[in-house]
């Protein structure tokens, strides 16, 4: 556990020494920032029986920044090792390869969390300004943040497996924000097709991102949506230690 730990805090400073992780805060306040102004300034005078929080994410800010801060997130986790030679040199140290890529993906995670911590200023001005005396209500703010924590974590999980594919941080960016896209594609299905009782569209179902996230951003937890995302993400990450420990085979 002192192993993970160590290697946890490792690759989390590397986002704080860096110019590129103050670059992806500040531009993730400001789309976060912009979308809430464009929010108050549709709605006016008039308050909302919607949530603001669910509001957001009837905006496109939300999946815009999800589907570009994750790729820029997680390009440089393998790829940068790989590049700079320092991966066979972590890899032939005394630590395990499902600690090097739980280590790094906790971090990444960490990172992403932090990233939208600056919303909750958004929501202290929209409850101070504007008719939401419930924006910054602990059901409503915990919910919404367990959201933006689980589904952030299913497509860090993509960039993790992206960059442990490549050598190049900017292929591994590409190929994460592809699988991103396409997921999100994805989750537009449910919402096109009608709904049944057979497998099939349970299954697609489950992939009803939008859905899923506006029940959390009204502070509704459903257990279902939590375990798709946690199984989701464990699959790619399953995918990344088999990436990783693919340089056995070579």
């Amino acid at each position: 556990m002192q192993v993970f730990f160590t290697l946890t805090r490792r690759e989390l400073a590397t986002y704080f020494v860096s110019l590129t992780g103050y670059v992806i805060i500040a531009a993730a306040t400001l789309l976060v920032g912009t979308s809430f102004v464009v929010l108050l300034r549709n709605m006016g005078n008039e308050s909302s029986p919607m949530p603001i929080t669910e509001i957001f994410y009837l905006t496109p800010f939300f999946w815009i920044i999800l589907l570009l801060a994750t790729p820029v997130i997680t390009m440089r986790l393998f790829a940068l090792e790989k590049y700079s030679g320092t991966y066979e040199t972590l890899m032939t140290t005394p630590v395990s390869d499902v600690q090097v890529v739980s280590a790094k993906f906790t971090a990444a995670w960490l990172f992403y969390l932090v990233m939208w911590l600056p919303m909750l200023a958004c929501l202290y001005v929209v409850q101070y300004y504007a008719r939401q005396s419930g924006a910054l209500e602990a059901g409503t703010v915990g919910g919404m943040y367990l959201g933006i924590a689980l589904v952030g974590a299913l497509f860090l999980s993509l960039g993790c497996l992206a960059s442990a594919l490549t050598s190049s941080q900017m292929v591994a960016a590409m190929v994460s924000l592809t699988l991103g896209v396409g997921l999100f594609t994805f989750a537009f299905l449910p919402e096109r097709m009608e709904t049944g009782t057979h497998w099939q569209a349970q299954l697609l179902a489950a992939f009803a991102l939008f859905r899923q996230l506006h029940d959390f951003a009204r502070g509704v937890v459903d257990t279902r949506a939590v375990i798709f995302f946690a199984s989701l993400t464990l699959f790619f990450l399953f995918l990344t230690l088999r990436a990783v420990e693919s340089r056995r085979w070579k």
